[in-house]
């Protein structure tokens, strides 16, 4: 085939896929995953889940000013001065290891609450976008401008919450 040809044949084909429309929707998939009835429902669990650790903390932060309060007091001797001094180091310490493994156990829960979710969403998305007969679902986050028309976020947090129903 001569270049000539080749260079025809591409020519025919661009102007092919040129004249048709490609439909496309746009979704923000961090707002619909966070807007869906299960994310909702898992962070007010999550809370509740935690809350007795949080207020075990809240009462040894507590005991911490009760502590410094009676160290700058200036009523210790200096034997009292250094049993309370000890008692506060280990409370700082149980304090500070306290908050890291709630911090680590609410991140591992959370992500694994996210990383569900977004799966979950992807496969909605996927269905949705065939039931619009949408060629191309482009994200937000990577989306200089768009029209409003385009946008399926509300569409999919609710054909997600009809999906996944909370309990």
């Amino acid at each position: 085939m001569s270049r000539l040809t080749r260079y025809a044949v591409l020519a025919v084909i661009t102007a092919a896929l040129g004249a048709a429309q490609v439909k496309l929707g746009v979704i923000n998939s961090q707002k619909a995953v966070l807007e869906t009835a299960e994310i909702k429902k898992a962070q007010s669990d999550l809370e509740a889940k935690f809350k007795p650790r949080q207020d075990l903390m809240l009462k040894l932060q507590k005991d911490l000013q009760d502590i410094q309060a009676q160290l700058q007091s200036g009523k210790l001797n200096q034997l009292g001065e250094q049993e309370l001094t000890a008692q506060g180091q280990k409370k700082q310490r149980d304090l500070k290891r306290m908050d890291e493994d709630l911090q680590a156990d609410v991140n591992a829960e959370r992500n694994d609450i996210l990383q569900r979710t977004g799966t979950r969403m992807q496969e909605v998305v996927k269905k949705l976008a065939e039931e619009k007969a949408l060629d191309v679902v482009i994200d937000t986050a990577n989306t200089v401008y768009f029209k409003a028309a385009l946008d399926i976020t509300a569409d999919a947090v609710t054909a997600y919450n009809k999906a996944y129903p909370v309990k």
